[in-house]
């Protein structure tokens, strides 16, 4: 290092990270950190859960004052600048005072980027309006949680289903507010599965929250304060908006410095948080990170990301010698709670997989979270994705009202390693009726996928299911007993008990295609062998059964 002064703009989660790790290295750093808000760390993860009133009072979202982290941390704040120009040459951060427009130059050995995202805001009509928010930043919260207390948000319209706009959705729900989710896809939950979307919508549905997907925002109307969103199916009527439509890489001061930017659009580093100019790092929602499983850029704009990132480019920074830290990849792991459902992610979806070229094979698995005999327990779905030809796993998906940190943590941490569905098979996990399964629901999974894999039985997904369901040429054939049958079955299922299966086979067209559903799949599995083994060519297992099938009953 050619000299001790160390740079920082931005703060929150990367930003602080970096000036922490890199004090705690090199206490003979010169540290100064630049930021444009007048909050230097503070929980925007927290955010939804003030909206609800969960978190009562703003300072719990406020973890260090700058003056306390100025304190702490000897570390130089400026709060309320502008870093408007970076000069790699010179070594130099031109910044402008947001109070005062004073202008000055900050000198640097070293310099790190974390200058986060902002908020899309689409070219809509109306946009403008009062009472269209974002939510990113604690003033943000502070003045829809103030319109809220006021009793001035009655109807709210949020456009975007995301991780963001779902946390908002049930909170502002909580508050007694009549909730509009509007989404351009055709599914809520975007970079998750369309089998664990739909069940996660039919949840938010079940809870009272309206849901539009597969609908376009053409704007928004209103007098001076935004009184309905105009879409492509029609008006939705609002008092309140929250555009949650995503954000975008702040990456635009290192674009004009020279600094490359990755097929991202944000800015690209090695592992180490370099940039491709020396000197310079860039960590959080304006860096790129590489997938764990493909190798590629990716970018996941995530609160753990960027502490990772954030310490590894601290250590590097405040080092004069030896190897740089690295960080050799991310999953994209994610995990949202809506309502009484929680939902995550890890690694590629079986979208993302297909598209990145993988021949996949997939599963989807009911299973308890605990004992089935044990109070309490309740009933979560695991979903894995795995290459056909190497049996890796490359990616899951977990959703229910049980636990599901827990299993979505061991997906994680499985596939960072490289594991094999095999290896899932075998994992040795801790077992107590409180906690677990005999055979946790991890294992459940990875044992039906091994199967599948090895050809010993064939699925059908549930959309797969719902197509057919008015062909004449499919059966489908539900083994639950006709006590469980007259509860709910899919429209137009004949009930054949699993024990009285054997004796009533003929009652079976075996000319056309046989589904076979039960209540999670493992029946149907059973029933599957009994009809192979007795003649049946064309069957098939409804993958999750009936617990997993979010289209109408009967």
């Amino acid at each position: 290092m050619d000299g001790n002064r160390l740079v920082i703009i931005g703060g929150v989660a990367a930003g602080t990270k970096v000036a922490a790790r890199a004090r705690r290295e090199n206490p003979e750093l010169d540290i100064t950190l630049i930021t444009r808000e007048s909050h230097i760390s503070y929980a925007g993860c927290g955010m939804p859960y003030y909206l609800g009133g969960i978190i009562k009072n703003k300072k719990e979202l406020l973890v260090k004052s700058p003056r306390e982290f100025e304190a702490e941390m000897n570390v130089k704040v400026l709060t309320e600048h502008e870093a408007v120009s970076v000069l790699p040459g010179e070594h130099i951060v031109e910044v402008v005072s947001n109070r005062t427009g004073e202008k000055s130059a900050v000198s640097f050995d070293r310099l790190v980027l974390a200058t986060g995202a902002t908020p899309f805001i689409p070219p809509i009509p109306g946009a403008g309006l009062k009472n269209v928010f974002t939510l990113r930043t604690v003033e943000d919260a502070v003045a829809i949680r103030d319109r809220v207390d006021a009793g001035h948000c009655r109807k709210a319209a949020i456009v975007g289903a995301g991780l963001i706009g779902l946390e908002v959705a049930e909170n502002l729900h909580l508050r007694g507010i009549d909730v509009s989710l509007v989404e351009l896809d055709a599914q809520i939950l975007p970079g998750y599965d369309r089998d664990v979307a739909r069940l996660v919508e039919k949840h938010i549905r079940e809870q009272g929250v309206t849901v539009h997907t597969g609908t376009r925002v053409l704007g928004l109307l209103g007098d001076g304060e935004v009184s309905s969103v105009s879409t492509d199916k029609g008006d939705l009527p609002a008092d309140t908006v929250i555009l949650s439509v995503g954000i975008r890489p702040n990456a635009s001061l290192a674009a004009e410095a020279g600094i490359s930017l990755g097929p991202t659009g944000a800015i690209s580093v090695n592992g180490a948080m370099e940039t491709s100019v020396p000197g310079v790092y860039a960590v959080g929602d304006c860096a790129e990170n590489s997938s764990l499983v493909t190798g590629a850029a990716v970018w996941y704009p995530m609160g753990s990301t960027a502490n990772k990132a954030g310490r590894i480019a601290g250590t590097n920074v405040a080092r004069k010698d030896g190897p740089k830290q690295v960080l050799k990849g991310v999953l994209g792991t994610s995990i949202v709670k809506v309502f009484e459902c929680t939902v995550a992610r890890t690694g590629l979806s079986e979208k993302e997989a297909r598209i990145k070229g993988f021949d996949v094979e997939t599963v989807l698995a009911p299973s308890p979270d605990r004992a089935h005999y044990y109070p309490g327990n309740k009933e979560i779905i695991t979903k894995l994705i795995a290459d056909k030809a190497s049996g890796k796993v490359l990616g899951g998906q977990v959703l229910g009202e049980g636990v599901v940190d827990k299993p979505i943590d061991i997906l994680a941490t499985a596939i960072t390693f490289g594991a094999t569905v095999k290896d899932l098979t075998q994992l040795d996990l801790a077992y107590s009726p409180p906690f677990s399964s005999a055979m946790a629901s991890t294992l459940v999974a990875a044992n039906v996928l091994e199967n599948k894999l090895e050809g010993r039985f064939r699925g059908i997904s549930a959309e797969g299911v719902r197509d057919r369901v008015d062909d004449p040429g499919t059966v489908v054939v539900d083994v639950r007993t006709p006590e469980e049958f007259t509860l709910y079955a899919i429209p137009g299922s004949l009930n054949i008990p699993l024990s009285q299966l054997e004796a009533r086979h003929q009652e079976i067209d075996g000319s056309k295609e046989i589904i076979i559903a039960c209540k999670v799949g493992k029946r149907a599995y059973q029933a599957y062998l009994t009809l192979k083994r007795l003649g049946f060519d064309s069957v098939a297992v409804l993958e999750g059964g009936v617990k997993a099938y979010p289209f109408e009953m009967e």
